[in-house]
C-alpha cells in the first residue's frame, strides 16, 4: 500500500494522545537533533556500511525465503503467521534482540472468482475480488453493466444504476507513469477501488467492478483494499484486468447491452491475533532516543509480495544484520519494526503507535516502495534542517541515493508517528515499473534484481546510521 491508500485508511482512525502544540514543538526539537548533532565519523562509517553491503549482501537470501518458502502473507493467513515466526528466528540467529507485540488483524479469505458475459457468448471475464469484499450468493448474480468514468457520472446516472453492476473504467495516467510519477497516477485511480463500491451501492447497484489499477497488464488482475461506508449496503466488488475492462468498454460504446454473470465467494472471518516483529540495537549514549526503521510483513494473496513489501522487509532486516555483523553500536537506539496488516487495515502501525507513543522517537524510516535502482528519500524535513542532513548524507551519492524530496507523507505504517510530530523518511527506488506488478499475481521474486536490492539496502542502512549518530 502507498500513501494515497494510507491517507484514506488512517485519516478517520488516527487519534494521537499528544496535543498538537506539543507535537509541533517536539518535531522542531527533534529535527534539530537529527540534523545538527552528527559527527564526521558517522559519515565515514556510513561509507563503510555501503561498501560492506555491496560486497556481501544477504538481503536477497532473506527475501528469497520470505517469498519462495513462505509465500503470500495476507493478514490472518498461515503465511503471515509463518513470516512472524521466521523473521523472529532470523533476527535471533544474527544475535539481534527481538520481540513480538500482539496485533489483532482482519481475516478475509479469497474464494471462487468467476465472471462471464451472458450477453456475448458467455465470454470469460478475468477478475479478482477486492480485499474485504462481501460475497455474492452461492449461485452468483446476473445483471446489466453500466459504465462510469467518475463519481460525477455516477451521480448523473442516479436511479439508472439500480439493479445494475456499476463498472468504473479509470486507467492509470500513463503520462504520469512515464514521467516517473507513478505514485501520483496511482493515487488518482485508487479512489474508485476504495470508495467506489459504497458509492455505487448508494444508488442501488448490486455489484461494483473497477479496471485494475496498474501500469501494465498481461491480463493480470490487481487487488487491494476497499472501504465500505457503514451507512450503505455492502455489495460485492472486484477488479477486471485492463484487457477485460477494455472489452466491456468497447461493447458498451457500440451501444450494446452488456449483461454479466458474477460469482464471488470470499469469506470474512473473525479477527485473529497476529504480531508486529520488533528488533533493536540499543544506543550507547542516548538509548532513550529511537530511530525507527520498518516495512510491512504482510502482503496481498495473489502473488508472493516480493516487491510489496518483501523487499522493504529485507532492506530493514539487512540493516540490522549488517550493523550487528560490523560490530557497530549506534549512539541512539535503532528499532526495526516489521508491521503486520498494512495492506488491509494498518492495524500494525496503529498498535505500534498505541504501545510506543510516549517513546522518544527522533526519526522514522519506512521502506514500502518496491525495489529498483535507488534514487533517494522522501522526507518531512525542509529548510535548514534538510540542508544540514543532505550534507551529512553525501556518502549516499555513491549509489545514487542522495536526493531528498520534502513531502507531507512518508508511509502508511509510520504515518501515526509522523502525525504526532516525528520526522519521517521513505526510501524511494526508481518507480517506473513498480505498478506493473504491485498487488498482482506477478509480484514475485523474479522481478527483483539482487544487485539493486543490495544497493537499496545499503542506502537504508547508511541513512539509518547517520540519523542514529
Amino acid at each position: 500500500m502507498q500513501n494515497a491508500e494510507c491517507r484514506m485508511q488512517n485519516e478517520e482512525s488516527l487519534e494521537p494522545s499528544i496535543n498538537s502544540s506539543f507535537c509541533v514543538l517536539r518535531s522542531a526539537f527533534l529535527v534539530l537533533v537529527i540534523s545538527f548533532t552528527g559527527s564526521a565519523a558517522a559519515e565515514t562509517i556510513a561509507d563503510q556500511i555501503i561498501q560492506r553491503e555491496l560486497a556481501g549482501s544477504q538481503a536477497y537470501d532473506t527475501l528469497s525465503y520470505l517469498t519462495d518458502n513462505i509465500g503470500q502473507r495476507l493478514s490472518g493467513s498461515k503465511g503471515a503467521a509463518a513470516a512472524v515466526k521466521w523473521t523472529t528466528d532470523r533476527f535471533r540467529s544474527w544475535g539481534v534482540p527481538v520481540t513480538t507485540e500482539k496485533v489483532m488483524v482482519p481475516h478475509w479469505v479469497r474464494g471462487a472468482e468467476e465472471a462471464r458475459l451472458v450477453s456475448h457468448m458467455d465470454q470469460k471475464i478475468v477478475l479478482t475480488a477486492l480485499g474485504g469484499s462481501v460475497a455474492t450468493s452461492m449461485m452468483g448474480l446476473t445483471a446489466d453493466v453500466v459504465e462510469v468514468n467518475s463519481f460525477d457520472e455516477l451521480k448523473a446516472l442516479g436511479a439508472k444504476a439500480k439493479g445494475k453492476i456499476v463498472f468504473y473504467n479509470n486507467p492509470m495516467d500513463m503520462d504520469l507513469v512515464r514521467a516517473h510519477r507513478g505514485f501520483e497516477a496511482y493515487g488518482k485511480a485508487v479512489a474508485f477501488r476504495s470508495s467506489g463500491p459504497s458509492r455505487a451501492a448508494e444508488y442501488g447497484a448490486v455489484a461494483a467492478l473497477i479496471r485494475s489499477v496498474g501500469s501494465a497488464s498481461l491480463r493480470t488482475t490487481h487487488t487491494g483494499a476497499l472501504r465500505y461506508d457503514p451507512n450503505q449496503p455492502k455489495i460485492p466488488a472486484a477488479a477486471m484486468t485492463a484487457e477485460d475492462a477494455m472489452l466491456v468498454d468497447r461493447l458498451l460504446k457500440k451501444g450494446e447491452r452488456v449483461r454479466m454473470h458474477l460469482l464471488l465467494t470470499p469469506r470474512i472471518l473473525p479477527d485473529v491475533e497476529s504480531a508486529n516483529v520488533i528488533a533493536e540495537l540499543r544506543g550507547s549514549e542516548k538509548p532513550e532516543e529511537i530511530v525507527v526503521i520498518g516495512g510491512h510483513l504482510d502482503s496481498w494473496d495473489l502473488g508472493t509480495g516480493a516487491i510489496d513489501d518483501g523487499s522493504g522487509v529485507a532492506m530493514v532486516m539487512e540493516t540490522m544484520r549488517l550493523l550487528k555483523e560490523m560490530n557497530l553500536t549506534p549512539k541512539r537506539t535503532i528499532r526495526c519494526v516489521l508491521f503486520m496488516n498494512e495492506e488491509n487495515g494498518s492495524n500494525g502501525g496503529r498498535a505500534y503507535f498505541a504501545n510506543h507513543k510516549n517513546d522518544k522517537h527522533v526519526a522514522a524510516i519506512e521502506s514500502d516502495s518496491g525495489v529498483a535502482a535507488p534514487t533517494g528519500f522522501r522526507t518531512t524535513l525542509k529548510g535548514d534542517a534538510l540542508t544540514a542532513l543532505e550534507r551529512r548524507a553525501e556518502p549516499l551519492a555513491a549509489i545514487g541515493a542522495a536526493k531528498f524530496e520534502t513531502t507531507r507523507e512518508t508511509g502508511a505504517d509510520t504515518s501515526f508517528l509522523i502525525e504526532a510530530g516525528v520526522p519521517g523518511f521513505s526510501f524511494v527506488p526508481e518507480p517506473l515499473h513498480y505498478f506493473d506488478y504491485h498487488h498482482t499475481p506477478a509480484d514475485t521474486l523474479d522481478k527483483v534484481d539482487p544487485k539493486e536490492l543490495a544497493q537499496d539496502s545499503a542506502a537504508v542502512a547508511a541513512l539509518t546510521w547517520i540519523l542514529a549518530n
